[in-house]
């Protein structure tokens, strides 16, 4: 599901990078094509929502009511999920 030119969701922009080592989807993209999976920004972009949308489906499996796509496209749920990763990564 492509975004139409200059989206911003409810709650800002939705973004990999960050102050903390993140890696941007161009960068992404830069890595894996040096390791032999030939990708573009964009591909590395709808690859991560695509594991967001997974992530948030099962979420909110027991709340009907809520869109689990628009859940996984705001900022606060990705940075959320990230944060939870880096902690499991970490210990």
């Amino acid at each position: 599901m492509p975004m139409p030119k200059g989206y911003n969701s409810k709650f800002g922009y939705a973004t990999v990078a960050g102050d903390d080592g993140c890696l941007t989807y161009r960068e992404i993209a830069e890595v894996m094509s040096s390791a032999g999976d030939k990708i573009n920004h964009s591909t590395a972009r709808n690859i991560f929502l695509r594991a967001m949308r997974k992530i948030a489906s099962q979420v909110t499996s027991d709340y009907p009511a809520c869109n689990s796509d628009e859940i996984a496209e705001d900022p606060r749920f990705q940075s959320a999920i990230q944060e939870l990763a880096a902690e499991i990564y970490n210990t």
